[in-house]
């Protein structure tokens, strides 16, 4: 049997996607959230859903519901590329343990990533979370 990321890492990026997170809940549902340069479509997220649904059957990758959707404006940031891509920007981040001044969750400018730590100005201060004691990072919508 193959493993789901593998398949879709090797997947996706073919049919011009980019993974951009993968949720697997204990249902059985298997929730992704692509994108492309331009956004992306309800009939992308279609395209999709048939292109894998078909694959994971043949792979042999059991699942109950296959969700495809597009990342939304809170779009979560993953990879390193994705800092590097989003800076500039503003940003909520969680931490998984607390720093010695008990914040666990920041909302600042993504300044980058170097030395596997996120780096993000707060009030005027640039912080360097590494990148290990993240939880979840998202953009923070601007109207």
């Amino acid at each position: 049997m193959a493993n789901l990321q593998d398949v879709l890492d090797s997947t996706l990026p073919g049919l011009g996607y980019e993974l951009v997170d993968l949720e697997l809940a204990h249902n059985g549902l298997v929730r992704l959230f692509i994108d492309k340069p331009g956004g992306i479509t309800v009939d992308d997220c279609v395209t999709v859903s048939n292109h894998l649904s078909r694959l994971l059957m043949v792979e042999n990758i059991p699942y109950e519901r296959l969700e495809v959707s597009s990342p939304g404006l809170d779009r979560a940031l993953k990879k390193p590329e994705d800092f590097v891509r989003y800076a500039g920007q503003k940003v909520k981040v969680r931490l998984r343990m607390p720093l010695p001044d008990k914040r666990k969750r920041f909302v600042g400018t993504l300044v980058g990533f170097e030395d596997d730590a996120v780096v993000v100005e707060v009030d005027g201060e640039q912080l360097k979370l590494p990148q290990a004691q993240i939880d979840k990072v998202r953009l923070e919508p601007q109207f």
